[in-house]
């Protein structure tokens, strides 16, 4: 069957508004992390209630969390088609370090066909092209499918009252499958749809030596620095082939057959473009392992910040009372988040020097996932962007954590189909952060094709 919806004309003339309304979104300093930003976080959850109240939807809600509130919207065309859960958050990570911004990160900027913001591609940008997306199909006839949106603002913090809402609403949740744009492709000519996330463990450490700061002249070198002692600890946690060498780490680790490593290195993967992009001479990660395995199918250990002491301008000849450092590991199947957390609380500690002591608490965590590519759903994404890209999608494992995919599983018993517009050079969670228009609008084109397909998948069994 031809698709009906694409190319569209309504698209085509409404381009300029859609554009400018995402604009006015990514305006608003929605960042969860900062309590000095709740306002502006409740402020955009307004916002995106009243637009779906503008676009039609039936029933729209503002619901109250532990947290900042989550947007509810539902339009049933008819109990007997299938339903689709859309899943996005329109919070954003902070804007930190303001300096190496070249615009700043909340007066969103169009520059080489890009649009610049925090929170472009992540995920306000994928979120809203959702929105668009439903203005255009109620522009071109009945839905071929019930559509149910789930917009919350604490993704980016971990999600933490994510699975409370999920218990709570499971009857008014129920639905076929979860559609959730909050990935990257492999590139605008080689499109790919995710089929797997790796898991999280999140969390911070803190080592503690004197009772106070010291003169580092008076003591150094016969009291032990917390800095020192972090750095050295921090250092043994992998060994010199990449392999990280926390007992028990790797005794969960799902095998990847050699079929599958086959495929995935049949992907289109320019190295010295990855180099160059990146500015860096070489790449590195487990010996025996691709740079794309490295980044999807195999698991790490990294350092996300470390501080302690003085960091001012100026000198001062300080030895630290304590040091600190956050340190996520991203984990693959068969790896739960809770021993590996504990594997490394226990480990850690073990690595304390005399005169120190350690504290390790968890931030947040997620399990892995694995999205299969043998049924309606995953057939529709595919057919979907065939239609609009020209080629077959590659199916692709993500290297990032979106640890709510597994709760939809566990919850409410429901796959996700992760169907990301982005790109990894967009400068998510980075200073510039960016989303292609060519993204934005392929987007808003593709995911209309995508609930015409589920329907007529589903129908067809």
């Amino acid at each position: 069957m031809d698709p009906v919806l694409s190319p569209s004309t309504y698209l085509q003339e409404n381009k300029a508004r859609f554009l400018d309304e995402l604009i006015a979104l990514l305006r608003m300093p929605s960042v969860s992390a900062n309590p000095a930003h709740a306002g502006d976080v409740r402020n955009t959850a307004l916002w995106i209630k009243t637009h779906l109240e503008q676009l039609g939807a039936d029933r729209v809600e503002l619901v109250e969390t532990g947290g900042h509130p989550l947007v509810y919207a539902e339009k049933i065309v008819d109990p007997a088609l299938p339903t689709v859960l859309v899943y996005g958050h329109y919070d954003v990570q902070p804007p930190d370090p303001l300096e190496l911004w070249n615009s700043p990160p909340f007066e969103p900027v169009v520059k080489d066909e890009k649009l610049y913001a925090r929170g472009a591609c992540d995920d306000k940008g994928q979120m809203f092209l959702h929105l668009k997306a439903f203005e255009l199909m109620q522009q071109a006839g009945p839905l071929p499918v019930n559509l149910k949106f789930m917009i919350e603002g604490e993704e980016e913090v971990g999600s933490v009252n994510l699975e409370a809402f999920l218990r709570k609403y499971r009857e008014q949740l129920k639905a076929d499958v979860v559609l959730v744009s909050d990935t990257s492709m492999l590139a605008n000519d080689a499109p790919s749809i995710t089929t797997g996330l790796r898991g999280l463990s999140y969390l911070e450490v803190e080592v503690t030596g004197p009772n106070r700061d010291l003169h580092s002249g008076v003591y150094g070198g016969a009291v032990r620095n917390p800095i020192n002692a972090l750095s050295h600890m921090i250092a043994s946690l992998q060994d010199d082939q990449g392999r990280i060498t926390i007992p028990g780490f790797y005794n969960d680790v799902a095998t990847v057959s050699e079929d599958e490593r086959s495929a995935m290195a049949r992907a289109p993967f320019d190295l010295k473009a990855y180099k160059a992009h990146l500015a860096i001479e070489d790449v590195a990660g487990e010996a025996g392992y691709s740079t794309l395995e490295r980044t999807t199918i195999r698991p790490t250990l990294d350092v996300n910040g470390i501080w302690g002491g003085y960091t001012g301008e100026g000198a001062k000849t300080v030895l630290p009372s304590k040091a600190y450092a956050k340190i996520s590991m991203r984990l693959v199947p068969n790896q739960k988040p809770e021993v590996i957390t504990a594997l490394f609380t226990e480990h850690f500690k073990s690595l304390a020097p005399a005169g120190t002591k350690v504290v390790v608490t968890p931030h947040h965590g997620g399990d892995p996932a694995v999205t299969p590519t043998d049924n309606p759903a995953y057939r529709a994404a595919a057919r979907a962007m065939e239609a609009t890209f020209g080629k077959t999608p590659i199916p692709l494992r993500s290297g990032g954590s979106i640890p709510i995919v597994a709760l939809f599983e566990q919850i409410l018993g429901l796959k996700t189909i992760l169907l990301g517009f982005g790109l990894d050079s967009d400068a998510i969670h980075s200073p510039n952060e960016h989303f292609g228009l060519f993204n934005f609008y392929k987007g808003i084109e593709t995911v209309p094709l995508f609930h015409q397909f589920f329907a007529e998948e589903m129908r067809n069994g």
